[in-house]
């Protein structure tokens, strides 16, 4: 017995030393640059770049320096600390930022359907007309459910974003059925966008919107350079992005108001002009 116990201890030891040096044979060094990435980054493992988690993404930008400005999470700070690592220079880059695509409040809504089931949009999305327009904000809040930096709420009846808290991760545009929210790099703060996403016509859109686009062109006459027609929806061309007195005179030709400005700024002066009309009325 006591040889039999012998061996097996033997035998366990031999093991453990084969499988120690398999493991030093097998073991994968780790590139410092890609460890110094990774504690570069927010940790927020939100898959905004488009990949797994912060360890894929501190892989993949090691290999491919053309993937430093995918973290929203982290913004310019994180590019420019990459870039460092890196030994690279890293031209500035505009903040990604969501963007609703719509601006129909409860009022602007016509000919929606009551619906008394789960409050999710995903599920919602399955009934017929469940709201009028087949392209807008069901307002039942996924995407707010979906953020992690508090950074997006449903009030009447519509999504909208907090800029100062919009970090561009990207997980309201995912939990989003209508794929009515983008992500767009905000070249200038505040950025001009069109609040609407139909692609129906005109005689349909009222219908069904007070607000939605009727694709009457007015935008695109007034500054045809940075506005187009895709079907019946205006669209900016932000590579053409105009100046400030084409884009207002754009905006105030619009006959349904969908032209509409965000950012920090904008933000910041509605609340302020709330504070004015707050102390007023007092």
């Amino acid at each position: 017995m006591a040889w039999a116990g012998l061996t097996l201890l033997a035998m366990g030891f031999v093991f453990v030393l084969i499988l120690t040096i398999a493991n030093a044979k097998l073991k994968v060094e780790q590139d410092p640059k890609v460890e110094a990435i990774l504690n570069a980054l927010p940790g927020a493992n939100c898959g905004g770049c488009g990949l797994a988690g912060c360890s894929a993404y501190a892989e993949a930008v090691a290999k491919d320096h053309g993937l430093m400005g995918k973290c929203g999470p982290g913004g310019e700070a994180t590019v420019q600390a990459i870039a460092a690592i890196l030994g690279i220079e890293a031209a500035a880059s505009a903040p990604v930022r969501a963007v609703v695509r719509c601006s129909a409040g409860t009022k602007d809504k016509i000919n929606s359907t009551s619906y008394h089931g789960v409050a999710s949009c995903r599920e919602a999305q399955m009934i017929t007309s469940v709201i009028g327009c087949p392209y807008g904000c069901m307002g039942y809040g996924d995407c707010q459910k979906a953020c992690e930096f508090d950074a997006i709420h449903v009030i009447d009846g519509l999504a909208g974003v907090d800029y100062e808290k919009c970090v561009g991760c990207g997980a309201c545009v995912k939990a989003c059925p209508r794929e009515l929210i983008e992500l767009r790099p905000m070249q200038e703060d505040p950025l001009l966008v069109i609040a609407c996403s139909t692609r129906d016509k005109a005689k349909e859109v009222r219908g069904y919107c007070k607000v939605g686009c009727v694709g009457c062109g007015l935008c695109a006459k007034q500054v045809p350079t940075m506005f187009q027609m895709q079907q019946s929806l205006a669209v900016i061309d932000y590579e053409k992005y105009g100046s400030q007195e084409e884009r207002d005179k754009a905006q105030g030709k619009c006959p349904r108001a969908l032209m509409v400005y965000v950012g920090t700024k904008t933000q910041r002066e509605t609340q302020s002009e709330g504070i004015s009309s707050g102390s007023e009325a007092k």
